[in-house]
């Protein structure tokens, strides 16, 4: 393994004022030497948002209630590229050193992941298709989607690598889909530690889901059978010894 990063990590630990809990922000930026520049923000350890250079832009990872317009914080990408301008400066300037390599014996953890709804599956309904991809090193990985055996490119998303407390790193590939019955979505990793692509299924089954429904109307059926026996021996018992 070479080391091949460096990474400037700033943190805030102001949020105790109308809270009983104090939480820690971090805004991290991330330089590589290969040219790359990684830009970040977390609360608490969960990713909020990242700078996405190939769209010129500021991205969310913020749950969809917690809606933010990045157009009116003009500021956030400004200063993403002031870093990113930075990180660039202190490359070339590491490279006139001409530091001698650092190497170490290379390792590589193979990713785990999972492919998940993110809400409840309704037909006809938009949702999305999370591909969780954890605990792996280097942070280099490629995620492809297929629907019904054919590559899928639109309405899919990727973050940036978040580093881990052992070193490795997971990231989240996010698929935006509208279920219909019998599709069959897959997701598929790549990474330099794995021998060969790994591969999840996720199927739309209308059957399972017409038994979730109907295990819930016999539920709510069965709620009110026994509500209302339970009132009516209520009402015949105060009827009889309420006078």
């Amino acid at each position: 393994m070479k080391l091949c990063v460096f990474v400037l990590c700033l943190s805030f630990s102001g949020f105790c004022a109308f809270s009983q809990y104090c939480h820690e922000a971090n805004y991290i930026v991330g330089c590589f030497f290969n040219g790359t520049t990684q830009i970040s923000l977390d609360l608490d350890g969960d990713l909020c948002l990242y700078a996405d250079f190939e769209n010129d832009d500021v991205a969310l990872t913020l749950p969809p209630f917690f809606y933010v317009n990045t157009s009116q914080f003009p500021h956030l990408y400004r200063n993403a590229l002031r870093a990113k301008k930075a990180c660039l400066g202190a490359q070339s300037f590491i490279k006139l050193l001409k530091l001698p390599e650092v190497t170490a014996p290379e390792v590589k953890d193979p990713p785990e992941s999972i492919l998940y709804p993110a809400e409840e599956v309704l037909l006809e309904v938009e949702n999305s298709l999370v591909c969780f991809v954890n605990h792996f090193y280097p942070p280099v990985i490629t995620v492809t989607w297929t629907k019904n055996n054919r590559l899928v490119s639109e309405g899919v998303s990727t973050s940036t690598y978040i580093s881990n407390d052992d070193q490795t790193f997971h990231c989240f590939s996010t698929l935006t889909f509208t279920p219909e019955d019998g599709d069959v979505y897959s997701c598929t990793v790549e990474h330099p530690a794995l021998e060969e692509p790994k591969t999840q299924l996720w199927n739309v089954d209308l059957k399972r889901h017409q038994d979730l429904a109907f295990d819930l109307y016999c539920g709510v059926g069965l709620t009110v059978a026994l509500l209302g026996v339970a009132i009516g021996t209520f009402l015949i018992i105060k009827g009889r010894y309420g006078h």
